[in-house]
């Protein structure tokens, strides 16, 4: 199956470039294989050294604005795979991913699929923290977006992409393929970074994303949400 891989970005300098040679690493060790895969950045408007260390890659860049919804939605049009997996900017892919992207979405009743999520430290609560996300994501069946979901081309266009909001947009889209299909979670994990969990601690950053859910189910408007979010993420 032919993979693009589509990560949104806005000032990722400190981690873009290690995610982008981690995927070409990968590429080198599965080329043998006959499973190339399409890599595309779109850019959100960084103002950082972002888009320079992009370029030095060897990688299809865009430029687009907008919020990371319209970003992945942007990216979705130029790919040429039948499957899309969205990356974020600060995750790195498993070794084997393609082997398991191509297991999953060759399994019957499977709409879609997510990667098992492990945190780029060693603090014990995240530990506690990845348990129950791998949990919620195996028994549930709702993976976020830090797990690199993916799907075929042809689900996603029919779907219409990534709902337009300034927040949540995964939780939604996760929602909305749930209705059709089984997502299915691959046994091997996406290392994805500790910094949002650093800047107001474990406890806290859980706290803000729990209460964002909760805002969404009572029905707070996505553009309250995205808006107290920010203030609350400094």
């Amino acid at each position: 199956m032919h993979i693009s891989i589509i990560i949104p970005v806005l000032n990722e300098e400190l981690m873009i470039g290690r995610t982008l040679q981690n995927i070409l690493n990968i590429l080198n060790i599965q080329t043998t294989d006959s499973l190339p895969c399409q890599i595309i950045v779109v850019d959100g408007g960084s103002h950082d050294r972002t888009l320079e260390i992009v370029k030095s890659f060897p990688v299809q860049v865009i430029s687009q604005t907008g919020g990371r919804a319209v970003q992945m939605n942007e990216g979705a049009k130029i790919a040429t795979g039948e499957i899309l997996l969205f990356l974020h900017g600060d995750t790195l892919l498993p070794a084997d991913f393609a082997d398991w992207v191509e297991k999953i979405m060759n399994t019957p009743g499977a709409i879609a699929g997510a990667f098992r999520l492990k945190v780029n430290a060693s603090q014990p609560l995240l530990r506690l923290i990845e348990i129950l996300v791998n949990v919620r994501s195996h028994y549930a069946h709702l993976p976020y977006g830090d797990q690199a979901i993916f799907l075929r081309a042809e689900t996603f266009r029919k779907i219409g992409g990534f709902p337009l909001m300034p927040i949540m947009e995964d939780f939604v889209f996760i929602r909305q393929l749930g209705k059709i299909g089984k997502i299915a979670i691959a046994p091997v994990a996406v290392i994805t970074s500790e910094r949002r969990w650093q800047k107001l601690g474990i406890c806290q950053t859980t706290l803000i994303n729990q209460l964002m859910i909760m805002g969404y189910w009572c029905g707070v408007s996505p553009e309250k949400l995205a808006k107290w979010y920010r203030k609350q993420r400094g």
